[in-house]
């Protein structure tokens, strides 16, 4: 199957390309390394060391005698997402192309900003593409458990069935966003759920829960092939964030009570969550919706889970609870349905099983944490800005190395903008 991935440098999308060429697809690729200059620009750096992008792709068809393709370009030009899916003509596309990050979004009014137009327009560009060149593509697009809030009622897996003056139906659950990031991932389902409605287009929604882990098979097999792993305060997640903190000695900092409870899931289980949704597709015309993750937790469970992994590796952890820098309720009912990819075959694994060996990977580049160690703790509050960052038009294309025009058959560089 030819299968393109949006935002193929990421967390995420470097593992995922590798994962399904490794599979027999055949994959390319499209990023404009948006993930690597926010970072930096927060004051963060990833914990692995990872390669420039063509330096990525040698190594993998060194290592595995596979070619991955690959594009730089940003989704919010038009004619480059158009050109590029002319050319390569996907029958699947996972779109993980956009910008990931609840505090960066809610850190200053031009990243609030940013956030939307990127994430939004981005989206919506891929979606009219879709329409002019490969409308029997299935968008597969990874949305966040996070659109759904915190209901005090039990989450479905996208839609419920409700009787109201009488008269029932089945309509979409309510999103209740919690962050600018949050709530441009709410538009971006209106958006695919409308495309899907007037355009006849297949997409699948994953609702993702919040991703662990350090390793696949695939970064595993080579150190130059290993993915990213963020672990400051606007882009490392908690169980990731935790973990670096125990291996330089920094205490673990659930928010607040720590009470809060969320979905989670390895990055194991992501790769194979996807490739699930690639592999059985919806019919024309259908939006359908998978909340994916594997286990739920509170806060306070993570850093336990954690402290008691550091222990066994001998390394002292303490817990300390700083003041909530976030809006968001801390004891509330949590309880969400995610048995649709468990049908398709997923079999999950445990976070318990995972977390000694991502102490393991993480102790080794110690001193690349440590040398990081500021961007730990939280800076963004929800209830007010940080200081003000000036209006750049590098907010546009966050290039943060040069790339070489790659001429490979079927694709084309992208123009001037």
């Amino acid at each position: 199957m030819r299968i393109l991935i949006a935002g193929m440098d990421g967390y995420l999308g470097w593992p995922l390309a590798m994962y399904l060429s490794r599979r027999g697809h055949e994959v390319a690729g499209i990023d404009v390394f948006l993930r690597r200059s926010m970072v930096a620009e927060m004051g963060g750096d990833s914990a692995t060391p990872i390669l420039p992008m063509s330096d990525r792709l040698a190594a993998f068809e060194e290592v595995f005698g596979r070619r991955i393709r690959f594009v730089p370009g940003d989704m919010r030009d038009f004619d480059t997402v158009s050109r590029v899916l002319y050319e390569f003509r996907p029958e699947a596309i996972v779109h993980l192309g956009e910008q990931p990050s609840a505090p960066y979004s809610m850190s200053s009014r031009q990243r609030a900003v940013f956030t939307q137009m990127n994430n939004v327009e981005g989206t919506l560009n891929l979606l009219f593409a879709m329409q002019e060149t490969c409308r029997d593509a299935h968008l597969v697009k990874l949305g966040t458990m996070g659109e759904y809030g915190t209901p005090n009622v039990p989450i479905p897996e996208g839609f419920f069935t409700i009787e109201y003056r009488g008269r029932t139906d089945t309509l979409p659950f309510p999103r209740q966003a919690g962050s600018w990031y949050h709530q441009s991932k709410v538009h971006d389902s209106n958006n695919i759920m409308l495309a899907c409605r007037v355009w006849g287009l297949r997409s699948t929604d994953l609702m993702q829960g919040v991703v662990y882990g350090t390793r696949t098979e695939e970064t595993a097999a080579d150190g130059r092939l290993c993915t990213r792993f963020d672990f400051d305060q606007a882009f490392g997640t908690a169980v990731n964030r935790f973990c670096a903190q125990a291996v330089i000695g920094h205490p673990l900092t659930p928010y607040g009570k720590g009470n809060q409870k969320r979905g989670f899931i390895n990055i194991v289980d992501s790769m194979r969550c996807m490739e699930l949704a690639i592999l059985n597709p919806p019919a024309g015309g259908e939006y359908r919706v998978f909340n994916q993750f594997t286990e739920t937790f509170s806060v306070n469970d993570l850093a336990a889970a954690v402290q008691t992994a550091a222990s066994a590796a001998g390394i002292p952890t303490e817990v300390i609870h700083p003041a909530n820098p976030r809006m968001e309720s801390e004891d509330h009912f949590y309880e969400a349905d995610h048995q649709r990819l468990l049908d398709l075959g997923l079999a999950p694994h445990s976070m318990s099983d995972a977390l000694a060996g991502m102490i393991g990977d993480l102790a080794v580049h110690k001193a690349r944490i440590q040398a990081r160690r500021e961007a730990i703790f939280p800076k963004t509050r929800w209830r007010g800005f940080e200081d003000a960052v000036p209006d750049h038009g590098r907010m546009r294309v966050h290039r943060c190395q040069p790339e070489p025009a790659p001429r490979e058959a079927g694709m084309s560089a992208p123009g001037p903008r």
